[in-house]
């Protein structure tokens, strides 16, 4: 079975695993079910001679560590990903989302094709080839399969996993987050490249008022209508747009010459292509959308309380703090509120984009395309690669090349309906992550 046969078999395989990290009512918690991919994946490469290891704080939620030994002489290079998925149901999908079906087209659809059961089946699949090649690396050459990622309060992934296992600590590492291609208006193409995640801090704004019964309207004061004005000041809640140095090192690739006005920049960027208009403002600063609502219980009572979640991102380096005055100066002092944490701060992080990691992804982009550019971006998401970089310092990028999906399908697809990857990019994949193994940690013969 040559790669482009077995990537797409064991990405067909995971896809119909249904590890949806969704209320469960069997047992009332976030459950993803994630140890029969892990235990599919642990068998594919033994199979292949690669050391496999299930580590779980939760015998349903295990994750996966599995290796080629190196020397300890050299870096060592972990390929990442997460083995549970979005909840979906089923609606308005044109094909079932875990029967992973491959079209006429060539797209390998189902819930995870992108995210991101397609890239950890290619990695996968690569650390099989070149464990079957005899590949005798300088330092240890990891393979991380974690549960937990697209919710992480349960806390059985990559968190704990780092925590509890001081022995996995990889210098580098290729995860989740970037690898578009995006072609030009001026006719160059790019691919991106995460060098770094916002973090996270989810905010409560509780607009105050005072109860009645809701026949009389003109009795108490109705909490909604002042959290709708709280509400409007946040708009959106895009950051007011600003500098920073990971929106300056994109806009010096994107535009030949960078205008020193800041909004003129972002719509030359976003004359270039589509993806730019939404990827790069969130790098000005905090961002903060309103994404949960709650007031009265019952209709017959004006409450005297209204609440909003508030979803905010932050560039790395933001404290709460900087937060707290960002939201209090949007809101004003003139309607009665209170603001809370739900949960606590999860900080951004990013690694440079200087780094022999980054010369070997241009170097293969390169052999791809000689004028391929390489695009480095701060992600306004969150991947696992927070954890990494704050447990061991590791230089951590999102990247898998996408050259046969267009960029249109993986900004629209992921989380959505009709989630799908051609799979000519699941083999591309498989090439890169080899090319990468071969560069980074070098080849000793046995």
């Amino acid at each position: 079975m040559n790669h482009a046969e077995e990537v797409l078999e064991l990405a067909q395989d995971l896809i119909r695993f249904d590890t949806s990290n969704a209320p469960d009512q069997t047992d009332g918690g976030l459950t993803g079910h994630e140890t029969a991919v892990a235990e599919h994946l642990a068998d594919f490469l033994s199979g292949a001679g690669v050391e496999c290891e299930l580590v779980a704080r939760e015998s349903h939620r295990a994750n996966l560590v599995a290796r080629i030994r190196g020397e300890a002489t050299g870096p060592s290079l972990a390929f990442v990903g997460h083995t549970d998925v979005v909840p979906t149901q089923g609606h308005g999908w044109t094909h079932p989302p875990f029967e992973a079906v491959v079209d006429d087209a060539g797209y390998l659809h189902g819930r995870g094709a992108l995210d991101m059961k397609g890239e950890l089946a290619a990695r996968a699949v690569a650390l099989a080839a070149l464990a079957r090649e005899g590949f005798r690396p300088r330092g240890d050459l990891w393979f991380l399969a974690v549960a937990d990622e697209e919710d992480g309060t349960a806390d059985v992934g990559m968190r704990w996993l780092l925590e509890n296992r001081p022995d996995i600590r990889p210098d580098i590492a290729v995860n989740e987050g970037g690898g578009e291609l995006l072609r030009l208006a001026d006719g160059r193409s790019l691919l991106t490249v995460s060098v770094g995640e916002k973090g996270t801090l989810p905010a409560r704004v509780t607009a105050l008022g005072e109860a009645g019964h809701a026949s009389r309207p003109n009795l108490g004061v109705n909490a909604v209508p002042a959290l709708a004005r709280l509400l409007e000041r946040l708009g959106r809640g895009m950051p007011v747009q600003a500098s920073s140095p990971w929106l300056e090192e994109a806009l010096r690739v994107i535009l030949t010459e960078v205008p020193a006005d800041l909004e003129t920049a972002l719509a030359q960027a976003a004359a270039l292509h589509p993806s730019l208009t939404t990827a790069l403002p969130p790098m000005s600063g905090t961002t903060m959308a309103p994404t949960m609502l709650a007031a009265s219980e019952v209709r017959n009572v004006i409450p005297d309380r209204a609440w909003a979640e508030l979803d905010c991102r932050l560039l790395p380096g933001t404290t709460r703090s900087d937060v707290e005055a960002t939201l209090r100066a949007r809101l004003g002092d003139d309607v009665p509120y209170e603001l809370s944490w739900p949960e606590p701060i999860v900080p951004g992080s990013s690694s440079s984009p200087a780094s022999d990691l980054m010369a070997a992804v241009t170097a293969f982009a390169r052999r791809q395309d000689p004028d391929l550019v390489v695009l480095p971006l701060l992600d306004s998401g969150f991947t696992d690669s927070v954890h990494l970089r704050a447990t061991a310092g590791t230089v951590a990028y999102g990247i898998n090349p996408y050259l046969h999906t267009p960029s249109s399908v993986l900004t629209t697809g992921v989380h959505n309906v009709d989630e799908r990857v051609h799979v000519d990019d699941l083999t591309l994949s498989v090439d890169f992550h080899s090319f990468l193994a071969h560069q980074l940690l070098g080849r000793i013969t046995p």
